[in-house]
């Protein structure tokens, strides 16, 4: 794959910088969409308005908005907002603390919570809460306080943080070791075949969309990915699974299940927002779309965590209920697999 990302922060304080490199098999597409596919959050009024500002160059020259990317063009961009790293604001947002001692915290995130200060997500996140309300978190490999692994956005769940050099040290190592346990539960699209099972492909970017990871099969690309899948109730048109995770890649769960034929319910940036399985009907589709309105979200909880405490050496275990959303649209998806013939 050869797009890259590589934010320049060195120029300009006062912009955030992307370089992409487009891959061999881009197809010409104007670099205003090919930007909103590489970029989270920039809405297209913003990245329009970048180019009215002669701040997009392609092979370094500026481009109008409708000038159309192809292959091997290196495009550049720069936003008028400060990099995240100037903007770790202390903030006073509540956090649902499941465990805590002087090394290790254990937090249950909400889902719609960013982890994460990033581009079009500078304050409200998981970070901002941590700086204020707790001094001295010690730094990870990307200058982010406190953080041993991450969940994405719109997943829930449970998240471990370091509160001391060394238990971030200790715990990284086991989450790089595969020592830690880490189960989700989500509900996909489909009748899963297998009562349980194990996917593996490696998990990179997606070349053509780099808001998307993908599997890569023949393994010269991306990074060994292993999930554990056992099914726990099924409703016919979708199923509710739990997923082990023996490797952590980025948006690892959604992008295996989507490879095996089951994208997670309502997840929105891989297809899962649009009906995948079931009828025609007018009742069944408007069934669907108040589930969606019940779940506005991909339905995936990281509900269970365990690792060996940094301090102590005993192995410790957490787990979370489902949150109220997720609940109400399994109980709607099990009423109707009652009622309907599937």
């Amino acid at each position: 794959m050869e797009t890259s990302e590589t934010p320049d922060l060195s120029q300009e304080e006062l912009f955030e910088h992307y370089k992409f490199i487009a891959a061999k098999g881009q197809e010409p597409l104007r670099v205003d969409k090919f930007l909103m596919n590489f970029i989270e959050n920039a809405t297209r009024n913003k990245i329009q308005q970048a180019a009215k500002q002669g701040h997009i160059w392609v092979n370094d020259e500026v481009v109008k908005q409708n000038y159309r990317v192809k292959a091997g063009d290196e495009v550049k961009v720069m936003f008028e907002h400060p990099p995240y790293e100037f903007l770790l604001t202390p903030e006073n947002i509540p956090l649902d603390i499941v465990y805590e001692d002087d090394t290790v915290l254990v937090v249950n995130k909400p889902a719609g919570m960013v982890v994460h200060p990033g581009h079009g997500n500078y304050s409200g996140t998981l970070i901002n809460a941590l700086v204020f309300h707790f001094d001295n978190l010690p730094n990870n490999s990307s200058d982010r306080p406190g953080l041993v692994h991450r969940i994405d956005k719109d997943t829930s769940g449970l998240l471990v943080i370091a509160k001391t050099e060394q238990a971030m040290t200790h715990l990284a190592k086991q989450f790089f070791e595969k020592s830690s346990d880490r189960e989700y539960v989500a509900l996909v699209w489909g009748n899963v075949e297998n009562d349980e099972a194990t996917v593996e492909g490696n998990i990179g970017r997606n070349p053509k969309n780099r808001l998307q990871m993908m599997v890569f099969p023949d393994g010269e690309q991306g990074k060994e990915a292993v999930t554990h899948y056992k099914v726990l109730e099924r409703f016919g048109y979708v199923t509710l699974v739990s997923c082990k995770l023996e490797t952590g890649r980025t948006h690892q769960i959604r992008v295996h299940m989507k490879y095996i034929g089951h994208t997670l319910f309502n997840d929105e940036r891989y297809g899962g927002n649009q009906i995948l399985k079931g009828t025609t009907f007018t009742k069944y589709k408007q069934f669907v779309e108040n589930t969606f309105k019940l779940l506005p979200r991909q339905a995936l909880h990281a509900k269970t965590l365990g690792f060996v405490h940094p301090k102590t050496g005993k192995q410790m275990q957490f787990n979370s209920e489902l949150p109220e959303d997720m609940v109400q649209c399994i109980d709607k998806w099990r009423n109707y697999a009652k009622h309907k013939d599937l």
